[in-house]
This record gives structure tokens, sequence and C-alpha cells, in this order.
């Protein structure tokens, strides 16, 4: 892995996530590097190659304000919309960690740089990309 500015317990928990698309027992699980069978269907039926899991939640691993967060998730929610992106809430979170589940969105036909820009976007330290054989790449921004 190339040099990074971010902390090796944040990269942990991040590789650690259930990344989420939806709020059913149907949910799609993603785990970075981890292949899913079922996001690929998805894909198939969307016509689409490639998405990603983004979060406007917590900037840079660090906690905000349930009312902060909530604001951001809005913005990222406009921002996809005004991209014309089709996309399913979500949420990301880590089993057995006490911190929070953070909403999130999956993002269909999101180009890798696409998603880093709407990472550095939202101040993040990660996104989850997804190309088109569905295997989940956690993409560090700093």
């Amino acid at each position: 892995m190339s040099e990074t500015l971010i902390a090796a317990d944040k990269i942990r928990a991040y590789r650690a996530t259930d990344y989420r698309l939806g709020h059913t027992a149907q949910d799609i699980v993603l785990a970075p590097g981890l292949r899913s069978d079922r996001l690929f269907e998805l894909f198939s039926a969307n016509g689409v190659e490639c998405g990603a899991f983004l979060t406007a939640y917590n900037p840079r691993g660090n906690q905000k304000s349930v009312t902060e967060n909530e604001q951001a998730h809005a913005l990222l929610a406009t921002a996809l919309a005004e991209r014309g992106l089709d996309s399913i809430e979500g949420s990301g979170s880590e089993p057995g960690s006490n911190w929070p589940a953070e909403k999130s969105y999956f993002a269909f036909g999101l180009s890798r740089d696409e998603a880093i820009a709407f990472g550095q976007q939202f101040d993040q330290d990660a996104v989850v990309w997804v190309g088109e054989h569905a295997v989940p790449e956690l993409v560090l921004l700093r």
C-alpha cells in the first residue's frame, strides 16, 4: 500500500465495515476485496459496470453531531441528484463497534475518478469503489 496520512486503526475499521445497500432483510452487504454476485446482477439490471459507496458523515473519521451529519447527507443526496445518478440509500457500520452507523449512498455508474472527487468534496478518508467484476475496493483519499 502507498503511504497515507490516515491512521492504521481507521484503515482497519474501514476494511472491517459492512457497506450496506438498502434498509431491509434483502440488503446487499459489501466488504472490501470480496466479490458480490448480487451487486453484479444489480449492475446488469441497471445497465452499468461500476459504482461507488459514498458517505458525507463524519468527515475524516471525526465524529460530528447528528444534525451536522444529516445536513451533510442531504447535500450528498442533492449532489448525486444534480448529476442524474441513480442511487440506493444505505449505511456503513463496523460489526461489534460502538461507532454509529453512517448513512450513505451507493451511486450507480460512477467512475473511480468521479467517486474520488465526491469523497474529496465531502472531506472523507476513503470511498468504496466497485468496478465491472463487482469486487469492492477501499480507495484511500489522503
